[in-house]
């Protein structure tokens, strides 16, 4: 049967290398081998097919090329036990629609599927696969001279979080396409200083409303703005500005549309066959079988696809909690304890250890990125170490502590002071983003300017507070769209965000403050180059709880660049203010949050500060209120 099958189809693009990667579970280059390739074999142009389905009795290519018969074009199944149908079809080209029907020996309904290695895919709520040749000459050489520095763990990162279809639209209201927005996105960029720009999931969806977390393409950017190529394009456009490109990346789970991935062969193919194990209860999804290797070689193939045929510059993990805990929002009965007993999931931490061991080992300038929202430790240590292998974590304690403390009256906030100091007990155990993002502003949370306390004075004031906050706090940034125009309304996925605020002074000074933030957090190594080194950090003052006042300093690699930075987070100004410092010294100030120009009550006017003359030494200041003063030794 072999030899018939060898001489039958000599067009086969699978070696026995490959079969032996995919079914051990390492093969991350499947996207060159399964799914839907143009070809022309023996001077005949057409397509070469191959799907996984180790539980067909039989499978044919149904589409557009032939009027979706169910019985014209057959695939063959391999010699190899490895589950894969394949086939060459003359006559199919780019362009042409396509599913696969597939007769299950496990199921009596004959099924029809979508491609799960599909480069492309019609715009939903239409659900066929396209035969697309995703060639695309790229030309970004000096973007590849500077990402290692630009990616750099001891660089300024400073990431934009963008919902594509949202974030402006057409004067119809209908979302823009990738080459409109490859125009206007990255001069924004550059023109608010930040450094890259994370996409929340492009990978084609079917439920708009699911913001590209329940995805089906895990190998095809949404048609919903265009082409392959065009989503190319806009991140070659991004890079030329110099501008690095984060992707939303969902292992986690998938959703259980019948064109999809869920029970594909009639059996559960890609997902657990137990609901305790295969089903998630939050999101009504599948979950992602860890333990069977051609899932793992599907998922590692499809991550390393966006680095190498869309040069993405990393990925952020979504929801990397739910893969480590299998009882994550479970109730005791719920879930199946792993071989020890313990409630970790075994398989899903060796498949994230192994991703991100074998991503860097492939494109050593990238970063991974995890959403993890526990206290699982060495998230973001090497895998030699008994680390998961991230290169940076989302520091969502940092963020609750921080809206928790900001969503305060000011007169009660030096009952809560703890929460300022409690992130830098725990800081240096990981490499953290410190993350602004889409999810705290949905949902009944309230936008950011709206969380804030007091009038609409002291609300501006607070936002611009803890902007400075988190720019001048160690780590990296992240900041959600939208949060830079000082949105009044939550984020609306239908709707463009409200630009029309940017008329008023007030929402102006919100953006500059964004922009000159930006700007400082470059400039100043102190603020970026030691972000998780405990020498980078260290307290000035934080005790003052009484007048909610604290004060640190931050230092670079060069002893000279270090920067004393002051928050008062009262609207009470503070005269004569006494601050003990180390030396004698000093300071110039260098960024003020009261600045006139922020809509600010421009209160600090000296051009610079002295310190006492004997020990102990000490700083005479006016702290303005709601405020944040970065000061600068002067030498």
């Amino acid at each position: 049967m072999a030899k018939t099958h060898t001489t039958t189809h000599p067009y086969t693009k699978l070696t026995d290398v490959d079969i032996f990667l995919f079914k051990e579970g390492t093969h991350f280059h499947l996207f060159e081998k399964l799914g839907a390739h143009p070809m022309v074999l023996e001077g005949t142009s057409g397509t070469y097919f191959a799907v996984w389905a180790p539980n067909a009795k039989k499978v044919h290519v149904i589409g557009s090329f032939n009027g979706w018969n169910k019985r014209s074009h057959p695939l063959f199944p391999r010699w190899d036990s490895s589950g894969i149908w394949e086939g060459f079809i003359p006559g199919v080209k780019q362009g042409d629609l396509y599913k696969y029907s597939i007769v299950s020996a496990s199921y009596p309904k004959e099924l029809e599927k979508g491609d799960p290695f599909a480069f492309h895919w019609e715009t939903p709520p239409k659900t066929a696969s396209i035969v697309w040749d995703i060639s695309y000459a790229w030309n970004e050489k000096r973007w590849l001279n500077v990402r290692h520095k630009k990616n750099h763990l001891n660089a300024p990162i400073s990431i934009y979080e963008i919902h594509f279809g949202s974030w402006q639209r057409y004067s119809n209201h209908q979302p823009l396409t990738y080459r409109d927005v490859a125009e206007r996105l990255p001069p924004y960029l550059v023109d608010m200083g930040f450094t890259h720009v994370e996409f929340m999931p492009l990978m084609e969806h079917p439920f708009y409303g699911s913001w590209g977390y329940q995805k089906t393409g895990y190998f095809a950017p949404s048609s919903r703005y265009g082409t392959p190529q065009d989503f190319m394009y806009l991140i070659e456009q991004l890079h030329e500005h110099q501008i690095g490109v984060f992707l939303d990346w969902v292992p986690s789970h998938f959703p259980s549309d019948g064109y999809s991935l869920a029970f594909f062969d009639g059996t559960a193919l890609f997902e657990h066959a137990d609901p305790r194990q295969g089903f998630h209860p939050d999101w009504q999804s599948y979950i992602f079988n860890y333990t069977r290797h051609e899932v793992r070689s599907f998922l590692f193939s499809s991550a390393a696809f966006w680095i190498d045929k869309y040069h993405a510059d990393g990925l952020r993990v979504d929801a990397v909690s739910s893969m480590l805990y299998l009882d994550y929002s479970r109730k005791p009965g719920e879930w199946v304890p792993n071989r020890h007993g313990g409630h970790e999931n075994l398989d899903a931490i060796s498949f994230l250890q192994e991703l991100n061991t074998h991503l860097y080992k492939m494109f050593p300038h990238i970063q991974m990125i995890a959403e993890e929202s526990t206290a699982w430790p060495k998230v973001s240590r090497p895998t030699t170490q008994g680390g998961l292998g991230f290169g940076l974590k989302w520091n969502m304690g940092w963020m609750h502590d921080t809206l928790k403390y900001f969503d305060k009256d000011p007169i009660h906030r030096k009952y809560h002071h703890q929460q300022l100091l409690f992130s830098m007990y725990y800081f240096f155990n990981e490499n953290f983003t410190l993350s602004l993002s889409h999810d705290e502003v949905v949902y009944g949370k309230k936008s950011l300017l709206s969380k804030m306390p007091g009038d609409e004075w002291q609300k501006f004031a607070n936002l611009r507070l803890l902007y400075s906050y988190m720019f001048t706090h160690p780590g990296k940034k992240l900041l959600f769209m939208g949060g830079e125009l000082a949105q009044w309304h939550e984020w609306n996925h239908e709707t463009a965000l409200d630009w029309y605020l940017l008329q008023y002074p007030s929402h102006q000074g919100i953006q500059k403050l964004l922009k000159d933030l930006n700007r400082l957090y470059q400039q100043e190594t102190a603020l970026y180059e030691q972000d998780f080194n405990p020498a980078g950090f260290e307290w000035v003052s934080l005790h003052d709880h009484e007048h909610s006042v604290i004060a640190f300093s931050r230092k670079g690699l060069n002893p000279l660049d270090t920067l004393l930075i002051i928050f008062n987070f009262t609207p009470v100004p503070r005269y004569n203010y006494l601050l003990e410092i180390k030396t004698k010294s000093c300071w110039i100030p260098i960024f003020n949050s009261d600045a006139s120009i922020y809509g600010g009550s421009n209160l600090l006017h000296s051009p610079s500060f002295k310190s006492s003359e004997q020990p102990p030494y000490t700083l005479t200041l006016t702290l303005p209120p709601l405020a944040m003063m970065i000061f600068k030794q002067k030498l």
